[in-house]
């Protein structure tokens, strides 16, 4: 049985992943890039089947104690005037802005946690070549040198080190959609009262503010669509630079917002992009995650894909005993339609979502308002769900942590 699996990435879907393998009795070792677990970011969701996966992790406790608890998104006018708006409740929970709506580093945080004493971390490392053979993978280290395991997993994200190790080069996965986005925290410029609230400019321009949970203070979010961009994605006085230029002479609270830029310590940058990966698994290596399948920003169910399929991934390695040679397609099979479901880009996608023009600008909320008038709910809210997630977790229903001692695992239930 496969018993030592290396996984790349310490966001969501690694520890998720380390959960459960910990759980099922296998012994996961998580390496991740940066020095320290990451703080803040943007906030993220768990929507539908993914609610059920971190209530089978005894989660849902811890993560209520931290959601944002915010109202609904707002788009608004220069002068701060509500244009259109989206409460939380008009989709039953699951438009926009969600439900359970939480920080990325709360959820990451609740995660590192509930693994705490039972995985192993490497921060500050990262692999840099992999070489399988029939007993294993041997994978290198930038800082901690050669080690062996029987299998390695990418759950580093989009751009994901192990995926271009093992599978090949980020350009023949990863598709650009035409956007960049950044996230950091600043000293709020009004009171949010719950809502998230957005003003577009011409130019396909975003300035947003979240709510915080420290009073006083807000998530900003600034946004843009562009081509390609060449840019050291380590550098992010560089990257800062690029966002001045881009929001120079933006309205609303850009100028504010732009003012508190420098000094942002929980910045993040990145693209919009979509990643797909026909086969998700190479030999002993397997990836799980926005590593494997991603909708980008744009589809929103980021978050639950990483959940459940660490989940699956997991359950599907107990299941085989450890065979990835049965387990690696069987997880491929049973996340497949769920994947492609909750990759799908909402009608329009960005050039929609973030018009380059002021008349498409008046006449997306105008869209806005009327799809959220009462006659049109309904419409809107079948077209939100996207109809029931494409997956049951109930093949995993009897699958436990198994007992000391014991040799066995439940045999698989179709």
């Amino acid at each position: 049985m496969s018993k030592t699996v290396l996984i790349s990435g310490a966001g969501i879907a690694g520890p998720s992943l380390a959960y459960w393998l910990h759980r099922y009795g296998f012994s996961p070792t998580v390496v991740e890039v940066a020095t320290t677990p990451r703080p803040g970011g943007q906030t993220v969701d768990i929507r539908g089947v993914a609610r059920e996966v971190v209530d089978r992790m005894g989660l849902m406790p811890a993560i209520k104690a931290r959601l944002m608890h915010e109202r609904g998104l707002e788009y608004v006018t220069a002068s701060g005037r509500r244009a259109a708006a989206m409460p939380v409740d008009l989709l039953g929970g699951d438009g926009p802005v969600a439900e359970l709506e939480i920080l990325r580093g709360d959820l990451a945080q609740i995660l590192l946690d509930a693994t705490a004493g039972n995985v192993e971390y490497l921060y500050g490392d990262s692999v840099t070549a992999l070489a399988e053979d029939e007993r294993g993978v041997v994978a290198t280290f930038r800082e901690a040198g050669d080690r062996r395991f029987d299998l390695v997993v990418g759950a580093d994200g989009v751009h994901s080190r192990v995926r271009s190790l093992a599978f090949g080069p980020e350009a023949e996965y990863v598709k650009h959609l035409g956007g960049y986005g950044a996230f950091f925290t600043v000293e709020t410029p009004e009171p949010l009262d719950g809502w998230m609230k957005i003003y577009s400019a011409p130019g396909g321009r975003w300035v947003g503010l979240r709510p915080d949970h420290q009073a006083g203070r807000a998530k900003a979010l600034l946004s843009f669509r562009s081509g390609p961009i060449s840019y050291d994605r380590r550098d992010i006085e560089e990257q800062k630079s690029l966002l001045a230029k881009t929001f120079a002479g933006v309205g609303w609270h850009a100028p504010s917002i732009l003012e508190q830029l420098p000094e942002a310590d929980d910045f993040y940058f990145d693209t919009t992009s979509q990643v797909v990966v026909p086969e998700w698994s190479r030999g002993r290596v397997v990836l799980v995650g926005d590593a494997g399948y991603c909708g980008s920003p744009l589809a929103g169910h980021g978050t639950a894909l990483s959940l459940v399929g660490a989940y699956c991934l997991a359950s599907e390695l107990a299941l085989a005993e450890g065979n990835h040679v049965r387990a690696f397609p069987e997880y491929q099979l049973r996340m497949q339609a769920y994947v492609e479901q909750r990759m799908e880009l909402p009608p329009g996608g960005i050039k929609m979502a973030m018009p380059m023009t002021a008349a498409g600008i008046m006449l997306r909320n105008l869209s806005t308002r009327l799809m959220t008038s009462r006659p049109f709910r309904p419409l809107l809210a079948k077209a939100a769900a996207g109809g029931p997630d494409q997956i049951s977790l109930a093949p995993y229903d009897g699958l436990s942590a198994p007992a000391k001692g014991a040799d066995s695992i439940p045999a698989r239930r179709s």
